[in-house]
């Protein structure tokens, strides 16, 4: 009779088994949808490769970022990703200076919204550079903080981003870890 029961204990784990194994497939596929889900639609993470944002953001500094629905709620100032056509397959990381229907105009180096001088605390590496542009309805205009070393809006055949080209906005610095942000 001991074997018996020796044989019945035996039968009764493989199915326990196998039950643990399908909970666990369960629970990673689920897991793996819910990731999917907020990497689409919520935001994801970036790791910085130029320095045209230096000294706010630095090569291999890692952001989480939030994709944006609404290029409405932007502000100037943001910290912004976007496609641009001049630089195929690349997200570009630039500071949003221009909303649609602003004119922008750098005298100097120094940077003018709407005829109002901006306090750019953030630029680096300023450079002598004169400009005007008037920033059409549904676009934007970008610079880098690393004026001397940044392909932004100033150099570009279109100088303006379109609304629909729009990705995310930084959200957080989180490495390196000494360096940990909120972007605001």
């Amino acid at each position: 009779m001991t074997e018996n029961n020796e044989n019945e204990i035996v039968k009764d784990t493989k199915p326990k088994k196998r039950s643990i194994i399908k909970e666990w497939i369960i629970d990673i596929a689920v897991v793996a949808c819910v990731a999917l889900l907020v990497w689409k639609f919520v935001g994801y993470g970036v790791w910085i490769t130029s320095g045209s944002m230096i000294p706010t953001l630095e090569v291999k500094d890692r952001l989480i970022v939030s994709r944006v629905y609404n290029a409405g709620n932007l502000k100037e100032g943001d910290i912004v990703l976007f496609k641009n056509d001049e630089f195929k397959g690349e997200i570009l990381i630039k500071r949003l200076i221009g909303l649609p229907g602003d004119k922008i105009e750098i005298k100097d180096g120094i940077v003018f919204r709407n005829g109002e001088q901006l306090k750019e605390d953030y630029v680096k590496n300023n450079e002598k550079y004169n400009g005007t542009f008037q920033v059409p309805e549904d676009k934007y205009f970008f610079l880098g903080d690393n004026r001397s070393n940044s392909a932004d809006s100033r150099y570009w055949k279109n100088p303006y981003v379109k609304e629909s080209d729009i990705e995310g906005k930084a959200r957080i610095k989180y490495y390196p870890i000494k360096d940990f942000e909120i972007i605001k």
